[in-house]
């Protein structure tokens, strides 16, 4: 029996037609995220996905693509083969560096271990809502940019924008207008899965740097005598970070 004709009879099991697996194929390859409370798409998609899970499991697997599926958040995200998957799986030695991957500038791989390191917080101190949400302000994570990494976010509203922008392409995060750029008093909700973006490790590491920051700054105004250096974000410089994938460590 061929392949696509064992493909075939395992979707008329599932009720799904051809041309809707090689929709939810595309989509995931393409976009490799699919949240459900997204838009009716993606609601539709997600669906879909759930009732041929398998299917598209066993699929993904020939090419070495790992899927992951949060039923309790609703979405599910695809990683290239030998990628990491904090808290899932740790990468191969032999990790792949194709289409799936894409390297972010230095200021989207910053914002990106801010908004987890803000996720960690909002965790420990019960401020999840029931989707698994955390709401932060930009203002917040303008700080925490500045506290964690010794970095500020762009001065222009343009960068800001297209820096937010594409984090909520990458559904790491979501808010509603760009108005709220212009006052800088805007909220945003960050998505849970930024936990399976971003490695425990890589938290710890720029809670650490805050730690030793807040030590040398007390030692500064009791004797005038030290200087405090930021050089995390140059730890995080040449990162690679993977659409549908965590390699921050």
């Amino acid at each position: 029996m061929k392949l696509i004709e064992f493909l075939q009879q395992k979707l008329e099991a599932s009720g799904i037609s051809s041309y809707e697996f090689q929709e939810l194929v595309i989509r995931l390859i393409n976009y490799s995220v699919i949240v459900r409370n997204e838009s009716q798409t993606e609601q539709a998609l997600f669906d879909r996905l759930i009732r041929c899970r398998e299917i598209i499991e066993e699929y993904l697997m020939v090419m070495g693509i790992r899927l992951h599926i949060d039923t309790r958040f609703e979405y599910a995200r695809v990683f290239p083969p030998s990628s990491e998957i904090p808290g899932i799986q740790e990468a191969d030695d032999n990790a792949w560096s194709g289409s799936l991957r894409q390297r972010l500038s230095q200021f989207e791989v910053a914002l990106v271990l801010v908004i987890r390191a803000q996720y960690e917080k909002a965790l420990r101190e019960g401020k999840i809502d029931d989707k698994g949400y955390a709401l932060d302000s930009i203002e917040s994570l303008t700080i925490a940019a500045k506290n964690l990494l010794g970095r500020n976010l762009p001065d222009k509203l343009t960068e800001r924008k297209k820096l937010f922008q594409r984090l909520r392409q990458l559904r790491l995060i979501d808010y509603r207008g760009d108005e709220a750029f212009e006052s800088g008093e805007g909220w945003i909700k960050i998505h849970p899965m930024i936990i399976t973006f971003v490695s425990n490790a890589a938290v710890e590491s720029i809670a650490v740097k805050e730690v030793t920051a807040d030590n040398a700054e007390t030692e500064i105004v009791e004797s005038n005598t030290s200087e405090i250096e930021s050089s995390e974000i140059e730890k995080v410089n040449n990162i690679e970070m993977v659409e549908g994938d965590a390699c921050v460590s």
